[in-house]
């Protein structure tokens, strides 16, 4: 490379990004109609991820969540979409980590308890202790602990470290099912194939599994729930801005304004390439991908509802009609995001996503933005079609 190509490359990368809006600057909500006044709501979605590092005084995401799901608790269901307990999950009892890991799912248990709602708890890559050899037992460790201590309101689904799908009517209108999507990609010991005591253990059988719940679902319109996203405008999918590119150093600390062209690509590229297994770009990251869309093909659920990246975003989809990302489920814990041909929203902030749906079908997607007191307000809403 010339000495001149490393600014020929910047430039371009600037004006490449020059006519593309910015993912805090997107066009507001089409629709303005606030939930409170949408009538006849057969049952109220609140989708959050990544809520396992909750501050110790004060979580003003966990605070405003559970303001929401007390207005109406009966017909409400949360999803803790993964990565409920940060670094590595539940360890064991006699661990020194312990305690500090039940406080921070205690935190998410009190939002069931305080509101009366129910509530979903998905597992993802750190609850398999961030993905390492001892996984399987941190997160049947998790489920026991949840089963113990969440009461009648709390589930950890699917169970045993299954894959799933694990298929919830949760009313008349919906059918949630529900994903380990970190089986697919987990390494160490897991339950697979004959003998497991998994209803599916292996990617064909998971895919007929899917198929067969799709079809039996009837009139009720579906939603899978998940931690690792079909789609992503951030670092998981791949998505780096430019800035990444040249001051790749910021990730490690705000104030290394370090510019490094060409050499500072390699670990964007890297990512794209799907260097880990965690990212959208790797192998096994895409069969995983594949097959459940070809199990989707039949029936095309309405919503795939994933964390992983943390950020809020709203894309539509080709197989599912709409993606969903919303994995800041703990204030200031959110990662940059990058606005993609499908995205319909993206944000680098703290909060969570909400899906109303009413008794006639017709549903409503909104995103709920939360400030450091804890205050919520809808940053965007759409009617889905």
């Amino acid at each position: 490379m010339g000495k001149n190509d490393g600014l020929i490359w910047l430039v371009a990368a600037a004006t490449g990004c020059a006519d593309r809006p910015s993912a805090g600057q997107l066009p507001p909500a089409r629709s303005v109609e606030r939930v409170d006044v949408v009538q006849n709501v057969d049952v109220t979605l609140l989708l959050i991820g990544d809520a396992g590092a909750p501050d110790p005084t004060f979580e003003p995401v966990l605070a405003a969540l559970t303001r929401d799901a007390s207005a109406q608790p009966g017909r409400t269901v949360v999803a803790f979409l993964g990565d409920n307990i940060y670094p590595r999950g539940m360890p064991p009892e006699r661990d020194p980590e312990r305690p500090e890991a039940e406080r921070r799912l205690d935190a998410q248990l009190a939002v069931l308890r305080r509101s009366g709602a129910r509530g979903i708890f998905v597992p993802g890559n750190h609850d398999w202790a961030k993905h390492e050899a001892d996984g399987w037992d941190a997160v049947r460790r998790q489920e026991a602990y949840i089963a113990s201590h969440g009461g009648a309101l709390a589930v950890m689904l699917p169970k045993g470290g299954c894959p799933g799908p694990a298929a919830m009517d949760v009313s008349v209108t919906l059918r949630l099912l529900v994903l380990d999507t970190q089986w697919w990609l987990h390494d160490g010991p897991k339950p697979n194939g004959t003998g497991s005591g998994c209803a599916a253990a292996s990617p064909g059988a998971l895919t007929d599994s899917l198929r067969g719940a799709l079809r039996d679902a009837g009139h009720r319109l579906v939603a899978v729930l998940a931690h690792h996203p079909l789609r992503s405008g951030g670092p998981h999918g791949g998505e780096f801005g430019w800035m990444d590119h040249l001051f790749p150093l910021r990730r490690l600390s705000g104030k290394l304004w370090v510019p490094l062209p060409v050499i500072g690509s390699g670990y964007p590229l890297a990512r794209k390439a799907g260097i880990s297994s965690q990212d959208l770009g790797s192998s096994e990251y895409g069969l995983m991908r594949d097959s459940l869309r070809a199990a989707f093909l039949a029936r095309p659920p309405l919503l795939f509802a994933g964390g992983h990246d943390h950020s809020l975003q709203v894309l539509r989809g080709h197989v599912v009609r709409y993606h969903v990302v919303t994995g800041a489920g703990t204030f200031g814990h959110v990662s940059p995001v990058e606005y993609l041909a499908e995205t319909q929203f993206a944000r680098s902030a703290s909060g969570y996503v909400r899906f109303d749906l009413l008794q006639t079908g017709r549903g409503r997607l909104s995103v709920i933005q939360v400030d450091q007191a804890g205050t919520a307000r809808e940053v965007y809403s759409q009617w889905l079609d």
